[in-house]
């Protein structure tokens, strides 16, 4: 039987899950390698069943290895025929999924500037597929295609023009996620998937999108993933004078300004204590609540820019890790939106319903599935290819 593995690497960590072919790809088995270095660890799950063990993974090729030595069993079964691949920056060129041929690699490794934390990861993991699935196709899908429907004005930043045409503008990010949302909106609310939504994508990395008839209209994020929402390590929406002083009064380089804004802000840098809302919210520390209140008054603040965006607001969807697990984070993201007509079952909220509204504007948690999207873009790209084989 045909088969679809999909990769999201990244600088730490490998998520993958393994699919049976066909017009809906069938779920195997998933998991995620974390910690790649001198601790990693294996997580593996099997429908209920979870198993998690230490690996030797120094690099994302050995943590595809190690994957690859706990799928043995299931590729007796499934062969991989096509490798989808999250890559976080698609640029001007993509506003879809592609073969990953080489001339598409070089366009994607010029875009490693626009997202050091995630494209060169991304990459590797590309490099790593094909060498260990020669035979196999290799698909690329992109976080920024689904912003591609952005109206100019949300597209562009006040600068001289050439810049923008260069590719100097606003791209948005947590595409796959945004992508997967809207669908199950569609498929399960056909009504209000023809209104205007406001998906909060909340998790290590954190953006909202502005969507209006199931496109998207406009982010949080712009050129880089470092804008809008604070996050776990990066900074959110900063005045570009900051990065100025930084560089020219303080008399930090550009690499450790990138650094600071990458690596070392965000909830980290706020709480000095961690980048996992978990522990901030179990804390005792006032650094750790101080962080929790600028992450929710951001939230609240975006929520308003994007239902600004859209012209008022029929639904606000939470999705990611903290959008669909952190109860007291959206109960206080949502106190003081009565003035959109949002307001929050305190039951619903607590036991994380999918729907969790007591206001006229419906407020919702709905899980989100990027490795699905991907497998249905690889899924597709098969498909045309045994057509052209006919």
């Amino acid at each position: 039987m045909h088969g679809i593995l999909t990769l999201n690497a990244g600088s730490s960590s490998l998520r993958f899950g393994l699919y049976r072919g066909g017009a809906e790809p069938q779920m195997v088995v998933d998991g995620h390698v974390d910690g790649i270095g001198p601790a990693a660890r294996l997580t593996v799950l099997r429908g209920e069943r979870r198993e998690v063990s230490e690996v030797a993974a120094d690099t994302p090729g050995a943590a595809l290895d190690a994957v690859m030595m706990a799928l043995e069993p299931d590729l007796s079964e499934v062969a991989v025929n096509a490798v989808g691949h999250r890559i976080v920056h698609g640029g001007t060129e993509f506003n879809g999924p592609v073969l990953l041929e080489p001339d598409t690699i070089a366009v994607l490794e010029a875009l490693v500037p626009l997202a050091p934390l995630h494209q060169p990861h991304n990459l590797a993991g590309v490099e790593v597929a094909r060498r260990r699935f020669p035979a196999a196709l290799q698909i690329g899908c992109f976080d920024t295609s689904f912003h591609r429907t952005h109206p100019w004005v949300n597209d562009t930043f006040a600068l001289p023009r050439k810049f923008y045409d260069s590719g100097v503008r606003r791209y948005g990010f947590h595409g796959l996620s945004y992508e997967y949302i809207t669908g199950e909106i569609s498929r399960l609310y056909p009504a209000l998937s023809r209104g205007r939504v406001v998906i909060a994508h909340l998790g290590n990395g954190a953006s909202m999108c502005a969507v209006n008839g199931g496109q998207s209209v406009g982010s949080t994020m712009g050129f880089t993933a470092l804008d809008g929402l604070p996050m776990g390590t990066r900074c959110g929406q900063v005045d570009p004078g900051v990065v100025l002083h930084l560089l020219t009064q303080v008399g930090m380089s550009a690499e450790e300004v990138t650094h600071l804004l990458y690596r070392e802000s965000g909830l980290l840098g706020l709480s000095g204590l961690s980048s996992d809302m978990r522990v901030l919210l179990a804390s005792d520390a006032p650094e750790a609540a101080q962080a929790i209140d600028y992450y929710v008054f951001r939230a609240r603040r975006e929520i308003g820019a994007m239902t600004a965006v859209l012209g008022g607001i029929d639904a606000l969807v939470f999705c990611g890790g903290i959008g669909e697990n952190a109860a007291p984070v959206r109960q206080r993201i949502v106190d003081g939106l009565e003035y959109l007509d949002i307001a929050l079952d305190q039951d619903a909220n607590r036991a994380n319903a999918p729907d969790i509204g007591a206001g006229k504007t419906r407020v919702m948690v709905m899980p989100t599935d990027e490795e699905r999207v991907i497998a249905r873009a690889a899924q597709i790209a098969l498909d045309k290819a045994r057509d052209l084989a006919v």
